[in-house]
């Protein structure tokens, strides 16, 4: 089968058991950020695998908290955890591609993906410290990208609520993309702190 069809070449391109539309309409946007936040959950998962060893994992520290970050046993977990999530972008992008009154069979995002993704939140929030202010985005590079996924993550709920001015959509995607901003938040968050990385708190310019 060849990449290139061609048929695109017009600035049109085809929906789901839908009709042809232009490549910049809001439903392209929509499902298209998603696209781009799954690109970046693929850097993540990257820069995950591939980490430099954190400040806990040098022999000089204490052996609790050596053992703590050398073990690497959060590294599967997050990334089969990025992988599902990943899986599940696709199934998003499928939803958004296909008008409700489509002909076209797919998989429906439902209030179960929601419940599962609280049920994460609450997984990855509990062994971190109380957050009691803003922080920067950064740290580590797995935290960083993380935090630029979190923001694709912002930016793809927004597009979705813009075509849901106009279209009517299955909702419970904004709403699974709203629930997964936290989530990658919270995973950027438990990163740093698995890597011995602080996360550095937003200071106002009237404070400083």
């Amino acid at each position: 089968m060849k990449i290139y069809t061609r048929t695109g070449d017009d600035g049109l391109t085809g929906l789901f058991g839908g009709p042809r539309v232009s490549k910049d309409d809001l439903r392209i946007e929509a499902y298209g950020t998603a696209d781009e936040l799954n690109s970046v959950l693929g850097i993540a998962r990257a820069a995950l695998n591939t980490r430099k060893p954190g400040p806990f994992d040098e022999p000089e520290r204490t052996s609790e908290a050596a053992a703590k970050t050398s073990a690497n046993h959060w590294v599967p977990e997050l990334d089969a955890w990025l992988e599902r999530i990943q899986n599940e972008l696709f199934d998003l992008g499928a939803d958004l591609a296909t008008p409700l009154d489509a002909k076209a069979t797919v998989h429906r995002l439902g209030q179960d993906w929601i419940d599962a993704l609280e049920a994460d939140i609450d997984r990855l929030d509990q062994d971190l410290p109380a957050l009691t202010a803003f922080i920067l985005p950064g740290g580590s590079d797995l935290a960083a990208h993380l935090h630029v996924a979190r923001t694709v993550c912002r930016r793809a709920e927004r597009r979705v609520i813009s075509l849901a001015k106009r279209d009517e959509i299955n909702m419970q995607c904004a709403v699974y993309l709203n629930r997964l901003s936290d989530a990658l938040f919270v995973a950027a968050r438990l990163g740093n702190a698995r890597l011995g990385i602080e996360d550095h708190t937003w200071t106002s310019a009237s404070g400083r």
